[in-house]
């Protein structure tokens, strides 16, 4: 077996990054502002590899005037010394950062907001494929005490307990009494991605009884003491406590797997972000974005407990719930860990799949299948018409087929099975664009 760190370097394209970057005279070479997911771990560890790549020397780093605010530091060698701040209060803190000037980059563990990307307008569109950057995937863990026996939930009733209506473990078939909630402050990109994902679909307002936490570790360290405990987390902090199987709508019980989250099938994952405003002069805000991206920038994230953006093949059980023709793709070809996903109501692919175009076809190269080894297989939403459907989900097969084409792919098949299989409910506009995705399968 190839060695996790090793499989990274040889399936990602080494973004360059220019070098030396200048030192700044005075103040901090970047300032960094936004998620705590981020911010805690990842975004320190992503800027301590950024600066020994530049060469400089004793990189560490040092807490700052606040809490989860710290500066990573190193000397040139030259004995200049050089410092990059890193803040983490939220991701909506990034983006006012972005807008008082205060920031460079913004990290984010949710989509920027229609409102956040109009005040920002004039640092220039932070939509656009350079300045919308997906660094890693994360999933959103729902955890319990260890001691908790219940390993299954759905959707709908994760939205009924966060909310106070099931207020007892009994009323889920468990046992021990009133549910204490935990949840992550208002600032998080956590909570603004629990309460996208659960909350606000169903249209209830979180518990004004849950404990409210700025730190994800301070979070789950609670509900691995609290048996009666629940709460939502990051991916990294599960730590001591239990991570429960989740269901969403028609979809199959899903645990937070890191191949269910890298293909983004699992209801909770997300998308973690950098964004650069097209404006910038920052050369060490581009700088860290290429790094990010680069085999190194990815071998850090996964090394943090994120989802890196690697390509895989992974081997698919075929199940008696799964459409004939599709049990026999999986009895012959291998899924890649990746899915392709489309902007909002369009057959354009979204930034991240842009990029992935570009992983997957290192994938295919580097494994000698560029005649007749790739198999696509699209999926869609439910339409009045299942033959419609059929016709969409193909529709958005071949718009990859294009894009893999380009660069000397020769595609075995494409398969649309329209509105089977969902991932996601079809009662809303997020589970819609889930079902809408195109699978990669390789012979």
């Amino acid at each position: 077996m190839i060695p996790r760190v090793l499989l990274l370097l040889t399936l990602f394209p080494l973004f360059a990054v220019s070098a030396p970057l200048p030192v700044p005279d005075q103040g901090p070479a970047l300032r960094i502002q936004g998620s705590n997911t981020i911010g805690a771990a990842l975004g320190p560890a992503l800027v301590k590899g950024l600066m020994e790549q530049q060469g400089l020397q004793g990189v560490h780093a040092e807490p700052a005037e606040g809490a989860n605010e710290l500066r990573v530091i190193g000397k040139t060698r030259q004995g200049k010394t050089l410092t990059i701040e890193v803040a983490a209060h939220g991701s909506s803190t990034g983006f006012a950062a972005l807008h008082k000037a205060s920031a460079d980059l913004a990290a984010s563990s949710r989509p920027i907001k229609d409102s956040e990307l109009v005040d920002l307008e004039p640092l220039g569109d932070l939509k656009s494929p350079e300045a919308e950057q997906v660094i890693a995937i994360d999933g959103l863990a729902i955890i319990l005490n260890p001691r908790n026996p219940l390993n299954t939930l759905n959707t709908e009733q994760l939205a009924q307990i966060f909310n106070g209506e099931i207020s007892t473990w009994e009323a889920l078939g468990g046992i021990g009494g009133a549910i204490h909630l935990y949840a992550r402050d208002d600032q998080s990109g956590t909570y603004d991605t629990f309460k996208d994902l659960v909350l606000s679909r169903r249209g209830k307002p979180l518990a004004a009884s849950a404990k409210r936490f700025e730190a994800s570790e301070q979070l789950s360290d609670a509900v691995s003491q609290d048996p009666q405990g629940i709460g939502f987390i990051g991916l990294p902090y599960v730590r001591q406590a239990k991570a429960v199987a989740i269901v969403d709508g028609d979809s199959q019980p899903m645990l937070p797997l890191n191949s269910l989250i890298a293909t983004e099938d699992y209801p909770l994952s997300r998308r973690l972000f950098f964004y650069l405003p097209p404006t910038t002069q920052n050369p060490w805000a581009k700088a860290l974005v290429d790094f990010t991206q680069s085999s190194k920038g990815q071998a850090i994230v996964a090394a943090n407990g994120f989802i890196a953006q690697q390509v895989q093949a992974m081997g698919v059980e075929p199940r008696p719930s799964m459409p004939e023709d599709y049990q026999a793709i999986a009895r012959e070809a291998q899924r890649l860990t990746v899915n392709f996903r489309f902007e909002e109501g369009s057959a354009s692919l979204d930034n991240k799949a842009r990029q992935d175009v570009q992983r997957v076809v290192a994938y295919i190269k580097s494994h000698g299948k560029l005649d007749k080894q790739v198999t696509l297989v699209g999926f869609g939403d439910i339409k009045n018409d299942p033959q419609r459907a059929a016709l969409l989900s193909k529709l958005r097969a071949m718009a990859v087929r294009r894009e893999l084409v380009k660069n000397g792919v020769v595609l075995r098949d494409i398969r649309g099975f329209g509105a089977q299989m969902p991932v996601a409910a079809n009662t809303a506009d997020e589970g819609r664009i889930k079902n809408r995705r195109v699978e990669v399968w390789v012979y």
